[in-house]
């Protein structure tokens, strides 16, 4: 592959910020610097002016058309191409771009999930410029990010909902600040997603109708071996995946995202990338894009890449790990601890306000990363557990612990690592480890929330950080503000939050039996452990009151969203379902009957050699083979009654409530017998690929 630039290539399809520099007027330049950075609203002639130079420098990198590139509730992007041509008087065609087509766009809302918030009839929506995220150039076409809304003003996106958000929490992180004396013109959250996928062959895929329609393996046994190993992890990257990572990179970085890290993940053709932080939008944006080209660079390469949280069964699944921070737009990371913690009080109470949030809206949390695929994985001693809990590492623990009692914090002591090998310089160790089983752990300047699927949109996670965190800084302002000493209200407060919230602190092993006894029975923390279990918590009477109050959802769009996630959810279930019965139905059952057949004849001429030949192995494998075929055609009889009956469930809640107790039992049922007779019957005569062929197949 030829070597690139990397610097002249960063962003070379992005209008960032030093093209509009270069392209815009001083005057056009600065207001729309105000707009991007201060929230100011546009001037006609501004969007004008930035439309045509926009358009132009799209055509000199290539471009013929322009898209409003948004993000309705399917959970994957969408676009509609227009060209840019215009018809001239002479005949020709003239090149045109208005702010206005910059500015809005009406795409067909009728369409796409509303969760009973637009009729089918009633059609029009509207896309708007998100100026502070960088239109970029794809296949040809200007993409302009945008918000979606329907024509009665409701937010259809992850977009609109994630702005507010983060409006929200820079207005009470403002007030916050103030107290502080600390300056600032805006606060914002910063994300770093890190992305798990799997990469098979393309053949081998073609030949999975599971993998086709479901995006994961429905059925298949376990090879020899899997990740027992520990050998894929960090391991040597094989020369086919790292010629799609440099190809990756290379997209990646023409768009201005900042892939930074990559290696080999713990399963078998399991990998991760993980960028730099940006601005939350801006972070999400990107993430969207990282998915869609991962695929399509995979296909240049005769791959696919796999980005179901559990593709296969029996090894690890695949997550995305949200890195959250916030900051001032005057270099202040907010989640500093600094070299003295103990007596960083602003960072204290910013440290109280998410551990408070987390606390409080432990259901929300877990609701944005409640999906099918996501079921499969979560407590799965492979990612988090499904109680949301926080970790927060030995320092900050004491401290708290010394502030919860009066009590003086004696601090802790430098470690120097000495590893016995006098050329290997000496370095400091941290203050605190990692817990890989803790669903939300602080990094040292940061919180990983560790509970997103692989395939997860991280707008979703992060509305209701921001949003909770939000919430809690608001508490705090109205209490501070009013304080007649602030210095002792500060005390008392950062005090009576770290006793109130203490129950959602926990550094220990996240996987253990005991600890799901402790935080459930004990704690009181709510295990919601499905999407089915989790989704209606959206519409409790504490999260609509503080989602409405602070204006990132009003109540239609709530109560849109939890009919859509829960409609996704039966219906990706249902699919799974029927995949299921076909593959058994047409391929599984007629290949089983096919290799009884023939070890039935292989019988009987044995037989007919000699009446002294045993035949054991054929004899006990028809047995084994003929009772699976009876218990497999029970099952998806079983199975396709379970489909009819939820074919006529009108009612959400039911339909998701029987798809959790009837459908997946039904269908984990079936494939228990299918995998069992894989084992008995001959590679020759099985339909599919089998595991070891799919997670080796990558060279």
């Amino acid at each position: 592959m030829e070597k690139q630039n990397v610097p002249e290539l960063y962003g070379s399809l992005v209008f960032n910020d030093k093209v509009m520099r270069a392209r815009l007027s001083e005057d056009v330049y600065t207001s729309l610097r105000k707009t991007i950075d201060e929230n100011v609203s546009l001037e006609t002639n501004v969007a004008d002016a930035v439309a045509e130079e926009m358009k132009n420098w799209a055509i000199e990198n290539g471009a013929t058309h322009f898209t409003h590139w948004f993000q309705p509730l399917t959970g994957v992007t969408a676009e509609k191409h227009d060209s840019f041509i215009a018809p001239s008087p002479d005949g020709g065609v003239l090149m045109e771009f208005s702010g206005k087509e910059l500015i809005k766009g009406e795409p067909d809302a009728s369409s796409f999930p509303s969760g009973g918030l637009r009729a089918t009839f009633e059609a029009r929506g509207y896309t708007a410029w998100d100026p502070t995220s960088y239109a970029f150039i794809k296949d040809h076409t200007l993409c302009i990010p945008t918000a979606f809304c329907s024509y009665s003003g409701e937010a259809l996106d992850k977009k609109t909902p994630l702005l507010r958000s983060m409006q929200a929490i820079n207005r009470q992180a403002l007030r916050i600040l103030k107290l502080f004396g600390t300056d600032a013109n805006y606060v914002r959250t910063s994300v770093g997603p890190e992305q798990e996928y799997f990469l098979i062959d393309q053949e081998m895929f073609n030949k999975r109708p599971d993998l086709k329609y479901t995006g994961r393996t429905l059925f298949g046994a376990m090879p020899p071996r899997g990740q027992e190993m520990d050998d894929h992890y960090f391991g040597v990257i094989k020369p086919r995946v790292n010629e799609f990572m440099e190809d990756l990179n290379n997209e990646l970085w023409k768009l201005g995202i900042l892939a930074k890290t990559e290696h080999n993940e713990v399963a078998p053709a399991q990998h991760e990338l993980a960028p730099i932080y940006s601005t939350t939008n801006v972070a999400t944006d990107s993430n969207q894009l990282t998915m869609e080209i991962m695929k399509k660079v995979a296909s240049r390469h005769g791959m696919v890449c796999l980005l179901h949280e559990k593709p296969f069964a029996g090894v690890n699944g695949s997550g995305k790990h949200n890195n959250w921070s916030i900051g001032t737009d005057t270099g202040i990371n907010l989640l500093s601890p600094g070299k003295t913690p103990y007596e960083n009080a602003q960072f204290l109470l910013f440290l109280c306000a998410v551990i408070q949030a987390v606390d409080d809206y432990q259901d929300l949390l877990r609701l944005s990363v409640a999906t099918a695929g996501n079921d499969h994985r979560l407590g799965a001693n492979e990612a988090p557990p499904a109680i949301i809990s926080i970790f927060l590492g030995d320092e900050l623990s004491a401290i708290l612990k010394a502030i919860k009692n009066d009590e003086p914090y004696e601090g802790t002591e430098d470690v120097v690592m000495k590893l016995g090998v006098h050329s290997i310089p000496k370095f400091r160790r941290d203050t605190t480890d990692r817990n890989r089983t803790s669903p939300f752990a602080f990094t040292g300047n940061k919180f990983e929330f560790r509970s997103l699927g692989s395939s997860n949109s991280i707008a979703c996670c992060n509305i209701m950080l921001n949003a909770s965190v939000a919430e809690s800084l608001r508490q705090y302002a109205d209490e501070l503000e009013n304080a007649a000493d602030f210095e002792t209200a500060l005390h008392e407060l950062i005090k009576r939050v770290i006793t109130d919230h203490q129950r959602i602190l926990f550094d220990g092993n996240g996987y253990g039996e005991e600890w799901i006894k402790e935080a459930t029975e004990v704690r009181g923390l709510s295990n919601l452990k499905t999407t089915a279990d989790a989704m209606p918590h959206l519409l409790d009477e504490k999260n609509k009151k503080m989602l409405m109050e602070h204006k990132v959802f009003t109540e239609a769009e709530l109560q849109s969203r939890c009919e859509i996630m829960l409609e996704n959810y039966v219906k990706t279930v249902n699919i799974e379902g029927l995949t299921m019965v076909d593959m058994v139905r047409k391929n599984y059952l007629p290949s089983i009957e096919r290799y009884l057949y023939r070890l039935a004849e292989t019988t009987s001429l044995m037989r007919q050699v000699s009446e002294n030949v045993k035949c054991n192995y054929e004899v006990s494998t028809m047995e084994r083979l003929s009772e699976l075929t009876d218990h497999i055609l029970e099952a998806v009889k079983k199975l396709e009654g379970v489909l009819d009956t939820f074919k006529g469930m009108d009612d959400i809640f039911e339909s998701s409530a029987y798809v959790r107790d009837e459908m997946l039992p039904t269908m984990d049922e079936l494939r228990k017998y299918v995998d069992e007779a894989e084992m008995l019957t001959s590679q020759k005569d099985w339909p599919f690929p089998s595991y070891g062929q799919l997670l080796f197949s990558v060279s």
